[in-house]
């Protein structure tokens, strides 16, 4: 994360000594954008927060076991598609999953639906695409992602 803002303040100090106009201009634009998008931004925040607050992981993996057998599928899309959570954390907490008996089908639903699906950070998709293009993008790839769960489960059962 540092190289990735190291670069952004190196970039925009070499744009700054091209085009000063452009480049404030620029910075004024995108600050312009942050603000815009800053309410929808703190509400998905605020609403994550409540989400993850009250799916422990221990909620995960009573759900999310071989014990639950189709259903863990649909848990792990749905907790998947209305959690926001960066790779370096979803990662080690499907290792973690892995390890407690979750099957690899079941963190790849998890995983692909988190990644792929954003049930809430619909507002701020729709303010981009519209609400038609965000809503459908969205239900293809919650099934998309149970997909490829169900890919996985074929694999791993003829190994």
């Amino acid at each position: 994360m540092r190289l990735i803002v190291i670069a952004a303040i190196v970039i925009t100090i070499i744009s700054f000594l091209f085009d000063k106009k452009k480049t404030l201009k620029g910075i004024k634009k995108g600050v312009m954008m942050f603000l815009k998008i800053l309410p929808v931004l703190m509400s998905v925040m605020i609403l994550v927060s409540i989400v993850l607050y009250f799916v422990s992981e221990n909620t995960l993996v009573k759900y999310l076991g071989s014990d639950a057998g189709m259903g863990a599928y649909v848990f792990a899309a749905v907790i998947g598609a209305v959690s926001i959570i960066p790779s370096f954390i979803s990662y080690p907490l499907a290792g973690v999953l892995v390890k407690t008996g979750v099957s690899y089908s079941v963190i790849s639903v998890f995983i692909n639906a988190l990644k792929m699906v954003g049930v809430l950070t619909i507002p701020i998709e729709a303010k981009f695409l519209g609400y038609k293009i965000s809503i459908l993008r969205n239900i293809f790839a919650f099934i998309g992602a149970l997909i490829v769960g169900g890919l996985m489960a074929l694999i791993y059962s003829m190994t």
